[in-house]
């Protein structure tokens, strides 16, 4: 078996165990290793310092696994009916939330297809990430041909638009690489920019993340200020409004068909009183196989009621 035929039957395997798009991607340092120094060094990670330390790797992934040379790619839709905004009384919640954690999915996924590949290439290193550690993710997946980076800077690819999750596995598996998507379908489109509650995005492709909901609601710690605080809008955990309003989801996204990420009705939108007086043992056997677990107990205590103060005074914007 040639190399092409190797990677013509991970695709397969792939598509077999449920991932929706499966490519090849070489690996060499990133083209974008400039641009990422200039926005580590502009303070836009805000207080995600780990992004520092991974950032040698991310220039560079063939740093992560030595004498890797390919990186198999995946993405997986999650898609699904987005819910009333107008509801009152609970908070809005990123969609890809709305179901049991996607790194415990995924993980599962990604280990049988590394699986696949030491069968199709004995002997084969290899190394899994979904969402997690120093890899470039989305740009492993334009140069696997899965799509462009948005200028939300969300992948986008062209059938399924940008609502999906990237899985990678780095292997030294003798495999032969797909071309990469070069187009840049945005065209002057600028929906996404202009959509942003809290002006999040500096420009094209580069965001702040200091003024971003997703981050505010996650991955900040901490008291909020009374601005970040108004920043929140109705979203209690995540955003998914300049997804929304891509014209590429609006045309091409479809409901996921994955039942190990059907939604659960109460992620959907949360009762905005659900965690008032909830305990450490309470918020674990309720959340800890979902997204919420990332945030935790406090940030959501934290969240909830800074959205319910803004559902009074009118500060929501869509």
């Amino acid at each position: 078996m040639n190399a092409a035929a190797r990677s013509a039957e991970v695709k397969r395997r792939g598509a077999t165990l449920g991932f929706d798009a499966v490519g090849i991607a070489t690996l060499e340092p990133s083209a974008n290793a400039a641009a990422l120094d200039r926005w580590l060094r502009a303070g836009y990670a805000g207080r995600m310092t780990y992004l520092n330390r991974q950032a040698a790797k991310r220039k560079d992934p063939r740093r992560i696994l030595p004498n890797a040379h390919v990186a198999v790619v995946t993405l997986s839709n999650y898609f699904h009916a987005p819910p009333d905004p107008n509801a009152t009384g609970r908070g809005r919640v990123a969609q890809y939330a709305w179901s049991t954690d996607y790194h415990r999915v995924l993980g599962e996924r990604l280990n049988e297809l590394a699986t696949s590949i030491g069968a199709v290439a004995p002997g084969a290193r290899t190394r899994c990430y979904v969402d997690a550690g120093p890899v470039p993710e989305r740009e492993l997946a334009q140069r696997a041909g899965l799509g462009w980076i948005g200028k939300n800077s969300m992948l986008l690819h062209p059938r399924l638009g940008s609502f999906t999750f990237v899985g990678v596995v780095l292997t030294d598996a003798d495999l032969a690489p797909d071309l990469p998507f070069e187009a840049d379908r945005c065209g002057s489109c600028r929906r996404c920019l202009d959509a942003c509650p809290t002006d999040a995005f500096v420009e094209p492709r580069v965001l702040d993340a200091r003024r971003c909901i997703s981050y505010l609601t996650i991955e900040r710690r901490g008291d909020l200020s009374e601005s970040e605080q108004r920043m929140l809008g109705d979203w209690v955990l995540g955003c998914d409004v300049c997804q929304d309003v891509c014209p590429w989801n609006v045309s091409f996204a479809t409901a996921t068909r994955d039942p190990a990420l059907h939604p659960e009705p109460d992620l959907a939108g949360v009762d905005l009183h659900l965690f008032d007086g909830m305990s450490a043992a309470e918020f674990d056997e309720r959340f800890t196989h979902t997204p919420f677990a990332r945030p935790g107990l406090a940030v959501m205590q934290r969240n909830a009621p800074a959205v319910r103060a803004n559902q009074a005074t009118h500060q929501i914007r869509v």
